[in-house]
């Protein structure tokens, strides 16, 4: 692999594949006038330090390797990886004479995108996702403890709203490559665009966010705090539900998940139960006094950093005035979301970069005229969390003690069955004949590159 620039004629736009596997950064990459800003693009301003708490070498979260991935058991392309390792054992010895480079597919801060396969892989054809970093340049911009994070997080994930690792390697002379899951419907921002008015329902909005909150309850849980949530990296399956992407901007530290106990609020809702001589009435009453009197909290409440990084748009007021932040930033990060998916726009933007940030450390919260509509209901509840996450003092910020705990038991997702979003039917799923089609033009040997 001696040479991975690509000239202009192999390149295939983002629209055009249907997918954003990477996210833009505001050192390099486009970005298409109509769909976005300046000020929607990554930026990293850290300090050499990034974590405040965390150790130098491997980061204080003690990521490691995970010798099996559960979520992965029906999965083709997971199968197919496995099938090329020795006894099937992970991580796969993998390198790059195993994939075939089919066009590229993005690019961003840190790397360039692939769309890849397996060589003499029987069909139909399994494709991957290839993150391929230049170690040479990224060092020459100071950059390369961001892409060292995100392969340790890679490493570690096992969670079906979150990437699969299938094989990383290095390519001489200089490369780092990671391989992925591919995901064909494109990112949650392309999407919303393609909606009636560029925003989504209450019903559709509510989904979206159930599953994003899944999957930071599982990085804060591993103590990660993501930094860089934005619809953008949220990224569409073929079966429709997401993907979060992109960690190179996350902060790694430590957590510990422990059963809370609810004794006084349960007490009120809940009134101590006269013995029964009915063994099931008596086991039945216990059952239902257990689960109201835990819940399961996860939330890395000692991480703090001073590092100046994340998305303009949805910085926290303590990252835009310069302080230093923690894991609540992820839920204000997760505010800004719902009011963009919901109402088209996020609510602090400004003409500038400069006046966005003032716009979110000053400017105070206002949503547009409600619709009277049939979700009027749960489009309150929507309000009403959102407000409680755009809190500007992260001490008041829900979910800044309890994580997504607090968020699970806002009203806004009640009757939602969040254990089993995956059995759910999403709002849209993208067609999978049309993006074949796409997939299977034939390119010329120049992309060759392994």
């Amino acid at each position: 692999m001696s040479d991975l620039a690509m000239d202009s004629d192999g390149e295939v736009g983002l629209e055009a594949m249907n997918s954003s596997q990477s996210s833009m950064s505001s050192s390099g990459g486009s970005c298409d006038d109509s769909r976005c800003s300046f000020s929607r693009l990554s930026f990293d301003a850290a300090l050499p330090e990034a974590a405040l708490d965390a150790p130098s070498g491997e980061g204080s979260c003690a990521l490691s390797r995970l010798a099996c991935k559960p979520h992965r058991s029906s999965d083709p392309a997971w199968a197919a990886i496995l099938s090329r390792s020795s006894a099937g054992a992970f991580p796969a010895d993998l390198g790059p004479r195993d994939f075939k480079l089919v066009r590229r597919i993005g690019s961003g801060d840190i790397g360039t995108v692939y769309l890849c396969c397996l060589r003499e892989e029987a069909t139909p054809c399994v494709y991957y996702a290839m993150k391929v970093v230049d170690k040479l340049a990224l060092a020459k911009k100071k950059k390369l403890e961001r892409a060292a994070t995100e392969r340790r997080i890679l490493q570690v994930l096992d969670h079906p709203f979150v990437p699969t690792l299938y094989a990383d390697f290095d390519a001489s002379p200089h490369y780092s490559c990671v391989v992925m899951e591919y995901c064909i419907g494109g990112d949650l921002h392309t999407l919303r665009h393609r909606q009636p008015r560029l925003r989504f329902s209450v019903a559709a909005t509510r989904f979206y966010a159930a599953e994003v909150l899944l999957a930071l309850e599982y990085l804060h849980m591993l103590g990660i705090v993501y930094r860089d949530l934005k619809p953008e990296n949220i990224l569409i399956r073929g079966d429709g539900h997401i993907m979060l992407s992109d960690f190179d901007l996350s902060l790694e530290s430590t957590a510990s998940p422990t059963l809370e106990p609810l004794a006084t609020r349960s007490d009120r809702r809940h009134p101590r139960t006269e013995p029964s001589c009915l063994p099931f009435r008596a086991r039945r009453s216990f059952r239902r006094a257990a689960k109201a009197d835990r819940r399961f909290v996860a939330e890395p409440v000692g991480a703090r950093s001073c590092s100046f990084v994340g998305t303009h748009e949805y910085v926290a007021p303590e990252v835009a005035s310069g302080q230093s932040h923690g894991s609540a930033v992820d839920w204000w990060a997760y505010g800004v979301l719902l009011y963009e998916l919901l109402y088209g726009r996020t609510p602090f933007a400004g003409a500038t970069n400069e006046a966005t940030l003032r716009n979110i450390i000053k400017q105070p919260l206002v949503f547009p005229p409600a619709a009277n509509s049939a979700s009027g209901t749960l489009e309150s509840a929507a309000r009403d969390l959102i407000a409680a996450l755009l809190m500007k003092d992260p001490a008041a910020r829900l979910g800044s003690r309890g994580g997504a705990a607090d968020v699970k038991a806002h009203a806004f997702f009640k009757g939602l069955n969040l254990a089993l979003m995956r059995t759910c039917r999403p709002p849209t799923v993208p067609d999978l004949n049309r993006s074949g089609s796409r997939q299977t033009r034939v390119k010329p040997d120049r992309f060759e590159y392994f």
